[in-house]
């Protein structure tokens, strides 16, 4: 591959993951004033128009709701669920620089699953990055020190959930068309949010309409872009560039929420996305397939594996 198209991938992952984080931001400028559900399902109705562009050469509608895996392609799509309601309702009630740190914990839930589930063998190394993972977390949301609110939970859970996603990518292997992978994604997290929302409904304002368009096309932008900077990059360096998100997170919480970092939540994120990076970089040595970038849960079915690259 040459230089040009390395950096081509760069380029449009940086740009993902950027688009990732604006859909974020526009789920914060809704301040909670639908319910979660509503703003998931319109999310997922929107992220819908990602689906033409995901499909690749030989892959049919009807592949969006075939499995080689039913039992795992419906936990996906449960598991869809949790992640992608629970960074609204983490990212409804925490600033974007804390509901990123506490959702980047996901690699360390990675590793836990993939030594009971999967049965790998993990090092003292990538140990020792789970360990260094949860110290960040209690740092950031210091139990005991302060109020703690259901955004924290939220935030862990969604990470919990995008884990279990990863962890079925690797079980199904690159037999699983990654359309059908995003259909249990997508359709899990709209329809069960469908559900649930029908009980406190309110039609959206014309300005919630504009942020749930953002939150849900910007989200369908960044899985094209994603998948198309897979084409030119190993899914180990789209995992590392995938913590450029929390600079956005810090730069539009400060420019458009008036959010500060404190020394505490400094330190935590220090922690928690060296814990990460540590983790990308033991199991690229290994040769593992590697987290896929995370904002929410939707843009995770994109992902490669380097088997899939050859």
């Amino acid at each position: 591959m040459s230089t040009d198209q390395r950096l081509k991938g760069i380029v449009l992952a940086f740009a993902s993951l950027a688009a990732f984080s604006f859909s974020d931001a526009s789920i914060k400028l809704i301040e909670g004033a639908l319910s979660p559900f509503e703003t998931a399902f319109f999310g997922a109705a929107f992220g819908l128009m990602a689906m033409p562009f995901l499909l690749k050469s030989g892959d049919r509608w009807s592949d969006v709701l075939r499995s080689t895996n039913r039992p795992l392609w419906l936990i996906r799509f449960f598991a869809a669920s949790l992640s992608a309601i629970g960074s609204v309702v983490a990212f409804t009630h925490l600033s974007m620089a804390e509901a990123f740190a506490l959702i980047f914990l996901l690699p360390s839930f990675v590793t836990i699953m993939s030594v009971v589930f999967l049965k790998e063998v993990v090092g003292i190394r990538r140990w020792l990055a789970v360990l260094v993972g949860f110290i960040g977390v209690l740092v950031v949301m210091r139990p005991g020190f302060r109020e703690l609110s259901i955004g924290h939970v939220a935030a862990i859970i969604s990470g919990f959930g995008g884990a279990v996603s990863i962890v079925i990518f690797r079980a199904m292997g690159p037999k699983e068309k990654h359309i059908s992978l995003y259909g249990a994604g997508v359709f899990g997290w709209g329809s069960i949010s469908a559900i649930f929302m029908i009980s406190d409904f309110a039609w959206p304002t014309a300005e919630q309409w504009m942020y749930l368009a953002g939150f849900g096309l910007l989200a369908a932008l960044g899985n094209v872009l994603m998948m198309r900077a897979a084409t030119f990059v190993e899914a180990g360096l789209i995992g590392s560039i995938q913590y450029s998100q929390m600079l956005w997170a810090i730069l539009l919480g400060y420019l458009v929420f008036g959010d500060g970092v404190d020394l505490p939540t400094w330190i935590g994120i220090v922690l928690i996305v060296g814990s990460g990076l540590l983790t990308l970089m033991r199991e690229r040595k290994r040769g593992t397939p590697l987290p896929p970038p995370i904002a929410g849960d939707v843009q995770a079915a994109v992902a490669v594996t380097p088997e899939e690259k050859r």
